[in-house]
């Protein structure tokens, strides 16, 4: 315990958060109607009583709204919390000070849930017993040279993984299974996928125990991460020692190591809400530092929180100080934390402003577009809020990539054999420039995907008609309903062998079309070993097996591995279908064919008014020198078709992949292709093939 005190100095009001200089650290926090600050410092996070109490004075440590000082002589990793006292107008002003709550820093570089509890934090009074810590970080770190990488958005290819679930499951082998060092681990085999991204699911702190009533009574909690509080801090469930608060140096370790194996950063970021909740949740910092302004409020009574995200509040996003304090966030991960991206959760919540209106130039969103820092860096949005905003294809700016919710409806609807989505699938296996062309923008403006954590696996979207949410606590209330899923015939396990051959089968058809269409590939991690959540499609509250990855299924799936690896190296080997722009329609390189021709059963001949048509063909030129143009068909009909192949002279076409064969056959190396000699191929029922003309 520390014997003295520690001597002031007034401080200044910038950089916000806490900063460790030569002589000691500077301090610093805004709230507007405060009336009355304290600093606390703590020998460790989980100790009763500061060894020293700073009481702020307003004519000595505020500056406009900004509360600051500098201890002389304080280290790096002294722990740290504020109490503030102000007006609690609730209703007139949506001010919840309360002068006995312990509050971390809203700027904290790292912070600890040792002794956390939500529900003493939901109650007015001391916490001090059961409130989170703030630690001051040292910063330094050898980067060895490292920045942030620059792979062209064309040539992605991202990976959507939870850091705990990927290495928490014993099979993983790892020494510290469900962290950011045991991801690390992992990384060889996310080089052999062939994989360009990954997209962490939230590695901002968050809330663990902000989870329903009936789901906290399971003993379950809050695994997804989408309930930030702590924006500038990694979670420190996902470190090794958090108590030393070593938060920063192991998630820079991550980054670190995934850019020397050639693989960027995507982070899963939450500004849409916080982990606040609705008008009973907890105080953890903003709402007892600003609640007025970092949140929407009912016009007449500040007491309701506007919620256009389901979970209690909204982030006040266009609010100056608001959009700030968010830009600030982003710029500091990509200039200190070396990331290459950001996939924005319910970011259509962010074009909304301080009436909740929807704003034709959101300023957040333009700022983010616009800042240098970012110019760079990928932005991905998913382009809807729980409020009913829908966006995908309109989400204001130039530069954001979006979730595209269309491609994956049309896909999943056209692989279980809806009718007459043929025109509709050619337009999205293009770059959907129906939805971005006239604006300007390009196919790389799509983000292409089947599953993602939310919703079944792919696997069970081949093994589920119905969700089977029982275990979340909620009586299979939560999740979505409308999954255009088809369980082939049997409602969840099976020894059916003729079902489960349809399964993998059906799997392969959505890798093969996704890795063949324009746009960026997002595929979730799992789904390349047939990962089954037995039905559950809301797992955000199973931080166990039914959620964790299964490393024993690389070798029981290995087959399934091996076509998607090999799926992914063939979309690797065509600049063809890793376009910038979309198609025209003209020819290229004075070839004299056209970059696509679309095809039904016989060539030239697309089914484009037949509403029963399953069947949809077309041919891909190659745009490179050297590289072979593509024949693809899909037959999602119940019956075999056969197909007409285009002649191009002094070219012959080699079956590259067929999903209706068994592993080795169903997708060949181009080395060990052999022409076909007819003019013809029968394409089985439910069945994707792909011809390349390079073999010899």
């Amino acid at each position: 315990m520390h014997k003295k005190e520690y001597q002031l100095r007034p401080g200044n009001p910038y950089p916000s958060g806490s900063r460790a200089k030569t002589k000691g650290v500077n301090f610093s926090i805004f709230s507007r109607y405060a009336t009355h600050v304290e600093l606390l410092l703590f020998d460790a996070a989980d100790c009763d009583e500061p060894f020293q109490t700073i009481a702020l004075k307003e004519d000595v440590n505020r500056t406009f709204f900004s509360w600051h000082v500098y201890v002389t002589g304080l280290p790096a990793g002294t722990w740290y919390a504020w109490r503030m006292d102000g007006p609690n107008h609730v209703r007139e002003a949506g001010l919840h000070f309360d002068k006995d709550k312990q509050l971390i820093d809203p700027w904290v570089r790292a912070v600890s849930h040792k002794r956390w509890s939500r529900k003493a934090a939901c109650m007015p009074g001391d916490n001090k017993l059961t409130a989170m810590r703030c630690v001051v970080v040292d910063d330094r770190y050898d980067w060895e040279g490292d920045v942030p990488l620059r792979i062209r958005s064309e040539r992605a290819i991202v990976y959507e993984l939870h850091v705990g679930g990927f290495t928490r499951h014993p099979s993983s082998k790892v020494a510290n299974p469900g962290t950011f060092a045991g991801l690390i681990e992992k990384i060889p085999y996310l080089q052999a996928l062939g994989i360009t991204h990954v997209e962490l699911l939230p590695v901002m702190a968050f809330d663990e125990q902000d989870v329903p009533r009936h789901t906290d009574d399971l003993g379950l909690k809050n695994y997804w991460g989408y309930s930030t509080h702590s924006f500038f801090s990694p979670h420190p469930g996902y470190c090794v020692t958090p108590e030393q608060g070593t938060h920063v140096h192991e998630f820079r370790d991550l980054v670190k190591a995934l850019h020397q194996a050639g693989m960027g950063v995507i982070m899963d970021v939450v500004f849409n809400h916080t982990a606040e909740a609705g008008a009973d949740g907890p105080i953890i910092n903003f709402r007892g530092i600003g609640d007025d302004i970092f949140y929407h409020h009912d016009q007449f009574d500040k007491s309701i929180l506007h919620d256009y995200t389901g979970c209690g509040n909204t982030v006040n996003a266009n609010h100056p100080l608001v959009a700030n304090f968010i830009i600030s966030c982003l710029e500091y991960w990509v200039r200190e934390m070396h990331v290459d991206g950001f996939r924005f959760d319910l970011a259509s919540a962010l074009a909304r402003g301080e009436g909740g209106e929807v704003l034709q130039d959101p300023p957040l969103l333009w700022g983010i577009e616009l800042s240098e820092q970012l110019a760079k860096t990928k932005l991905i949005a998913e382009a809807w809020d729980a409020a009913g905003l829908y966006q995908v294809g309109s989400f204001p700016g130039y530069r954001w990539a979006e979730w595209n919710g269309r491609y994956r409806d049309v896909i999943r609807r056209f692989v279980r054999g809806d009718k007459g989505l043929v025109n509709e699938l050619a337009t999205r296996l293009c770059g959907s420039n129906d939805l971005y062309e006239h604006k300007g923008r390009l196919p790389i403006n799509s983000i292409n995907f089947v599953t993602c954590h939310d919703g079944f696996t792919l696997y069970d979207l081949f093994s589920y008609n119905e969700k089977h949410n029982y275990a979340n606590g909620e009586y299979n209330q939560d999740g979505c309903n409308n999954n255009l899923s088809f369980n082939c015939g049997i409602e969840g396990q099976t020894e059916d062998l003729s079902i489960l051959a349809l399964r993998r089968k059906q799997v392969k058809n959505v890798f093969a079309m996704l890795l063949l269409s324009h746009g960026v590939p997002m595929l979730l991690a799992g789904d390349e070993l047939l990962n089954s959540q037995h039905g559950n499609n809301n797992c955000y509250c199973q931080d166990n097996e039914l959620s964790w990855i299964d490393w024993s299924m690389t070798e029981q799936n290995a087959d399934m591995l091996r076509f998607v690896q090999l799926m992914i190296a063939l979309r690797k080997r065509h600049p063809s279908i890793m376009r910038r722009r979309f198609l025209t329609g003209k020819s290229v390189n004075g070839r004299g064919i056209a970059e696509i021709q679309w095809h039904g059963t016989e060539i030239n001949k697309p089914l484009w008014g037949d509403y029963d048509a399953k069947v949809l063909a077309f041919t891909l030129a190659g745009v490179e020198d050297g590289e072979p143009d593509l024949h693809v068909a899909m037959n999602m009909s119940d019956q075999y078709v056969r197909i007409e192949l285009p002649v191009i002279a002094g070219r012959a076409w080699c079956l590259a992949l067929d999903t209706s064969l068994n592993s080795p056959q169903d997708i060949v190396l181009p080395q060990d292709q052999k022409p076909v000699h007819e003019d013809f191929y029968s394409v089985n029922n439910r069945a994707v093939v792909v011809f390349e003309n390079g073999c010899s």
